[in-house]
């Protein structure tokens, strides 16, 4: 607790990192709540996988405060460790070993009783839909089982706070998908905290209760899906209607030309697209005004910019560049 409010599960200010000449992290804020997932996104070497390092102390940061789970990060490294799971890019599981005797192995490493680590481990095959191929060695996994087996290694010792950097790398959407229920599930579940770095954008969309884009070292936006799509500009809202009269109405009061577009059966589409950051008070304004010219609406879609074009306008780089850890 500090000053009567829960602490966050996740805080960074001020996070510095360099490597030689070569500035990684550059003065960057972080705050996670419990039971949250927050994600960081940004192009090829911004510093995603450094910042995940620094959190879990795998590395040390050249200057900032750092907290996780209530602990400082440089002196309390082993507070911190016991309170984390870490999931990285790259797989740890053991292919020679079972799926059941890679868990049991994590929790030999935990320092668990034998007869709790086999418990833990029939449970967590049962909840990653594992039980089957559980007996089974690790290299006869698809990609997608794999996944599921590492994370749920990074699940034995019951961590809090957990990292997920790009965990779903490589998978085919159905897989991705799986992986995208269980994380939630832990959330929403278990009140588990997860950090997640992706380079799939609809992934943070999917997951994230707030996200932060980092570029050339700072975050260059936070906030929720919603949020960082009304920072770009392009959004409207298109609005149909039944005869040329009420178009013509609605484009002279609301001051936005009418789109007449013939289709293959010679029947106009009466529609008007009205620039709009897509808010709920700019929706309720716009049919506000209609409301009072009297004119019907048969129809409306509100449409804001994805996340690509978030991405793309804040960083100038697509995001399908893998990164290279640094």
């Amino acid at each position: 607790m500090v000053n009567g409010h829960r602490a966050p599960a996740i805080s960074a200010l001020g996070l510095r990192k360099s490597f030689g000449e070569h500035v990684v992290l550059d003065g960057i804020d972080i705050t996670v709540p419990e039971g949250t997932v927050y994600s960081l996104l940004g192009p090829n070497g911004a510093g995603k996988t450094t910042t995940v390092q620094i959190l879990s102390t795998l590395i040390h940061a050249d200057d900032g405060e750092t907290r996780v789970g209530g602990h400082d990060v440089e002196s309390e490294r082993d507070a911190v460790r016991k309170a984390i799971g870490v999931t990285g890019q790259f797989s740890a599981v053991d292919e020679l070993l079972t799926g059941r005797e890679n868990l049991i192995l994590m929790g030999d490493l935990q320092h668990l009783p034998r007869r709790e680590s086999k418990r833990l481990a029939a449970d967590l095959l049962a909840r990653f839909d594992l039980v089957e191929a559980g007996d089974k060695p690790a290299s006869t996994y698809s990609g997608g089982m794999t996944r599921r087996l590492d994370l749920a290694m990074t699940l034995v010792g019951d961590p809090r706070i957990i990292f997920l950097d790009e965990p779903t790398t490589g998978l085919d959407p159905r897989s991705r998908r799986v992986i995208w229920d269980l994380i939630r599930g832990l959330v929403d579940d278990y009140n588990v905290t997860v950090f997640l770095t992706t380079q799939y954008l609809e992934e943070a969309d999917q997951l994230a209760d707030r996200i932060a884009v980092l570029d050339h070292g700072r975050i260059v936006a936070e906030g929720t899906a919603a949020e960082l799509k009304r920072l770009v500009p392009g959004g409207h809202i298109r609005l149909q209607f039944a005869d040329r009269t009420a178009l013509f109405a609605a484009s002279a009061a609301l001051g936005v030309a009418a789109q007449l577009v013939d289709d293959d059966d010679d029947d106009d589409d009466l529609t008007l697209a009205v620039p709009s950051d897509g808010s709920v008070k700019s929706l309720r304004a716009l049919l506000d005004r209609l409301d009072y010219e009297q004119i019907e609406v048969e129809g409306l879609a509100v449409h804001t910019p994805n996340l690509d074009d978030v991405f793309l306008t804040l960083t100038g780089q697509p995001t399908s560049e893998k990164e290279t850890v640094a």
